[in-house]
This record gives C-alpha cells, structure tokens and sequence, in this order.
C-alpha cells in the first residue's frame, strides 16, 4: 500500500511554504512582470530577457508555438541551445520521423512529440527541417565547429523555470488531482530529506500547464548534494511502503529515479545550481577525433547527476584496435549529453564506454585534454553501461 503525508500536516507544512515562497517571488527583479494564475511567467520585451539565465530543463515557448528545453547551462550571449520537445501539430509533414500516437494541447494549439527525443538520427532531421524551414532555430558554433540547434532570445514567448512552476503551483487556490499529488509528493521529500521546497521544481507537462489526469510527476532537485539527500531519502521511504521504486528499463535499477506516489507516476533528476555552473560558453574549443569503445574506472562522480552528466575516469582500457590511443590522448573524463546516462556509475565502478573521442582545448590557456562524448549526434552505438 502506497500512503502520502497526513492532511493536517502537509496543510501545515504547505502553508508555510507558501508565505516563504510568496516573499520570494515578491522581491524578485522588478523587470519581471510574473503571471501566477496560469502557472508561468512571461518574459516581456528585449530589456527584460538578460535576466533569465537558462539553466538545463528550462522550457520556453517560441513565438511559432514549438516547446524547446534549454540544454545545459553552456549558451552564447543572445542564444538558447536546446531541443524541441514539443512540435505544432501543423508543421508535422515537414518532419519526417516517427511521432507518439498521444498528443497534447497548450491552450488552443496542438503538439506532438517526436517517439524517440535525443538520437542521432532524429537530431539531425530536426537540424535540417529548421536549417529549411525556421532558419533562425540553428547557428553555427565555432567552438565545436558544427551546427546546432538553438534559438534567440529574440524568439522566445513564454519561459518555464522548474523553480518558478512550483512556486506559482504552491500559490495557486485550486488544484486539480495530480497538482494536489505533485504538492503532496513535493513536500514529503522535502521534510524527509530535509531540503527546502524553494530547491525543487516542476516541469514537464504539470510545469507547462497542460497535463492530463494519466501524466507523470517531472520534478528536478537544485544542487548535488540536495539532490543525494533526495536520493536517500526516497529510498527510506520506499523502504517504508511510502514509495514505490519503478522499474521498466535496465539501468533504471541502478539510478532509482522512477517511482510511483498515490498511484501516479514519478520521475526527478538534478538541475546545477548557479555556484555549481563551472563551465562557460567559449572557454574551450572541442575537435571530434574518432569514435572509442573502452573499460574504464570512475574517479570522481560528483557531476554523475547533472545534464550533462560528467565522469572523472582513469584506467582506460580499449576493447578493439581502433580505441588504442596514442600516449597522452586518454581520456580524463566522459560527458554524457544524454539524460538516460546520468547517475549510472559512483567513484570506485568500472563502466563499459562507447562514444566519441574529443580534443579539448583551453581558449585562454591553449592546454589540451581529451574526454569522451556520449550523445555527440554522430551515431547511435553510443553509451555507458556499468559493470
């Protein structure tokens, strides 16, 4: 039997929240013009924009209706890079790839969402439908010497920061039943692991304001070291019969992010706070040398949870010959671009490797370093599997 927190003290403990988070969001940048009652905050004109600083998971709404999500925390100065998660359902002949029966609808407009989001192959027909077709969603990057997908700030209608989504959603008067759910769930985290509220958030559909009574719960955990707390206490309370842990594919065993509260579905993953963005966009130029298969050692996993997910790694060991380096092109770490493969590994496991090989170099100091990159758009044999 799954169980939640007691009404009188969730009412308790939400009430108090809500003073706190009202506060908050009351001394927020008076440049922000926020709009509670539909659950997100709109973004007015080019002297407000600069205040936004796209973190990963990040959704925003361009001015021809497509949902995209900021992707990592690494952006040019008036440039989100991201992916379109959901599509209007009028530009769907242009895109040639397989779409999910379900569809969703934001206010008057219908979405679609492509079946499978983060492939090499999906990448890039996205890249070349919006190079056609919304030239403006694509530029060149001269630091990783090829196209990507990314939009102007200039493009940009709504934005949804997880954060900002809770915080409208623990003010909101009337709840439907998987808002009270998410409110609920939410709330027993944060008094069981002890982070405070104002450290989570929402998205997904329930962020976006256009979730049905079968979504899941898509909540993030701002910083590493709340997000671990998070981990072990979801774990306690599995243990206890409070949570479910939900398993459907393999690695799910090993990263325990799923799960199911009150009969809905669960998902969370960790968003970096500000201190913890160490990485600027044009502090490095990165060449793709040649694709590697390899065993190695995970040495430092206190990035393992963001997007992307970073590896320490030491003790490369190449399965076939074209993985031989040469002396001084190992590896020091691994970067995984793709969700699936945060959190799969802690310091001290051997993981099995396949990705793409990557020259690093420092702009300003000219030193060289090599990772690898899984989810480099170039294949899809790309991955890492622990041991």
């Amino acid at each position: 039997m799954v169980v939640g927190t007691d009404d009188a003290e969730e009412k308790a403990f939400l009430g108090a929240n809500e003073v706190a988070v009202s506060e908050a969001t009351l001394t927020t940048s008076g440049l922000h013009r926020l709009i509670l009652s539909n659950m997100h905050y709109k973004i007015y004109g080019a002297c407000v924009m600069p205040n936004w600083v796209p973190r990963d998971g990040d959704a925003f709404v361009t001015k021809d209706n497509f949902v995209f999500y900021t992707f990592g925390c690494e952006h040019p100065k008036s440039r989100v890079i991201a992916f379109a998660k959901y599509l209007p359902a009028q530009y769907k002949e242009l895109f040639k790839i397989r779409f999910l029966e379900k569809t969703w609808k934001k206010g008057k407009q219908q979405l679609l969402r492509a079946e499978k989001l983060y492939t090499a192959e999906n990448y890039a027909a996205f890249l070349e439908v919006f190079r056609q077709n919304f030239p403006d969603y694509v530029s060149h990057c001269r630091f990783r010497q090829k196209d990507l997908i990314s939009v102007p700030l200039k493009q940009i209608r709504e934005v949804y920061a997880p954060n900002e989504c809770l915080q409208a959603l623990l003010l909101k008067k009337r709840k439907d039943n998987l808002q009270k759910v998410a409110t609920r769930l939410l709330s027993l985290l944060s008094k069981k692991s002890r982070v405070a509220l104002s450290d989570f958030g929402l998205h997904g559909s329930i962020a976006l304001n256009m979730h049905t009574a079968d979504s899941d719960i898509d909540f993030v955990v701002y910083g590493a070291n709340n997000f671990r707390r998070v981990e072990n206490a979801v774990e306690r309370l599995v243990k206890r019969n409070m949570l479910n842990y939900v398993f459907t594919k393999r690695l799910d065993m090993v990263k325990h992010y799923k799960g199911r509260f009150k009969d809905k579905l669960f998902v969370y993953n960790a968003v970096r706070k500000p201190q913890e963005i160490r990485a600027k966009y044009g502090a490095f130029k990165y060449s793709s040398v040649r694709p590697v298969k390899f065993y190695c050692e995970v040495s430092d996993d206190r990035e393992a949870m963001f997007r992307p997910a970073v590896y320490v790694v030491s003790n490369y060991v190449p399965i076939d010959k074209g993985s031989i380096l040469t002396e001084g092109a190992s590896p020091n770490r691994v970067v995984s671009m793709i969700g699936y493969y945060r959190n799969v590994a802690r310091k001290g496991n051997r993981v099995r490797v396949s990705g793409m090989l990557e020259r690093v170099k420092n702009v300003k100091t000219n030193k060289i370093s090599f990772q690898v990159v899984i989810g480099s758009a170039t294949s899809e044999d790309e991955y890492i599997w622990p041991l």
